[in-house]
């Protein structure tokens, strides 16, 4: 063993005992350490805490809809429930780590389709979102199958982006060409580029998922081979933690962004963000500092 090699625990005991879950993933249990299942996959959702905190600060301190604070706390959830999963392997921390996704992506899809309506129109869709969340918690609970979890998500998903892209083409566009011509074109592609960035992101850490699943045996020669630190670097689904992490963050905030603009705030706030440089964020023109994002 050389300082820049240290090699993997042989024993593959641990301080949570045996797996219950129902899924587990490429990263060896216990390869690391005695107390943490994944290590890798448990740190990686750092970055959910990070973007976290980062978004929740702004959404107070530049007063966005209230929506987005329910949405980025949802958001931080899913972090710490995936960490308490890859910690354990319990089939407990597996829920703690899935459902949420179903909850956080609806409060995503109620602040899509509920936005300007009545009240009694936005009661019902809350109440539709409910029974909808209800009855995919219940199916999963007696079914416990990872793919309807998977394939529930990925519709609820798809629905709302899409619903967003209907919106920004169908109700914006033709808002900013009457009041606001001369920066319609930019705004728009900045909200498009936004909007692909975050799902390119997304569907990035989606194939490196795949691709750590499907070709885990060798993957994990190769691991052994390079050994720590630098086969940290082949633990895909730790990847996926980092891309998908970044992707909803950015999905989150182009629903602020696109909400800013609805309201004819487009002169009042600005898109703060150089594309795969920095983090995006929604600041008021005036703020200090506002062309540099942090």
């Amino acid at each position: 063993m050389s300082i820049l090699q240290i090699p993997y625990r042989e024993a593959r005991d641990g301080f949570w005992g045996e797996q219950t879950s129902t899924l587990n993933w490429c990263e060896e249990d216990y390869n690391i350490t005695y107390y943490c299942a994944e290590l890798v996959n448990t740190l990686t959702n750092l970055m959910f805490m990070w973007l976290g905190v980062k978004a929740l600060r702004n959404v107070l301190e530049f007063k966005h809809s209230p929506i987005f604070i329910l949405a980025y706390v949802g958001y931080m959830v899913v972090g710490l429930g995936s960490m308490a999963f890859h910690t354990t392997l319990k089939y407990e921390t597996q829920l703690a780590d899935e459902l949420p996704m179903i909850y956080t992506v609806f409060i995503m899809c109620y602040a899509t389709f509920s936005y300007k309506r009545s009240p009694r129109s936005q009661i019902l869709i809350a109440l539709v979102m409910i029974g909808l969340g209800i009855f995919i918690t219940v199916y999963y609970l007696y079914a416990k199958n990872p793919v309807f979890h998977q394939v529930a998500f990925a519709l609820i998903t798809a629905t709302t982006v899409f619903r967003g892209f209907y919106v920004m083409e169908y109700q914006l566009r033709p808002q900013l060409r009457e009041r606001n011509p001369t920066q319609c074109s930019r705004i728009m592609r900045e909200m498009w580029t936004l909007a692909s960035v975050s799902i390119i992101t997304f569907v990035g850490g989606f194939f490196i998922w795949n691709m750590d699943n499907i070709f885990c045996r060798h993957l994990t020669t190769a691991k052994n081979q390079l050994q720590l630190p630098w086969s940290i670097a082949l633990e895909g689904h730790g990847w996926w933690h980092i891309l998908t992490g970044l992707g909803a963050y950015e999905m989150i905030l182009w629903r602020i962004w696109l909400v800013r603009c609805l309201d004819g705030d487009e002169e009042k706030f600005m898109l703060d963000w150089r594309p795969w440089i920095s983090i995006p964020q929604v600041v008021p023109r005036t703020q200090k500092g506002a062309t540099k994002s942090s």
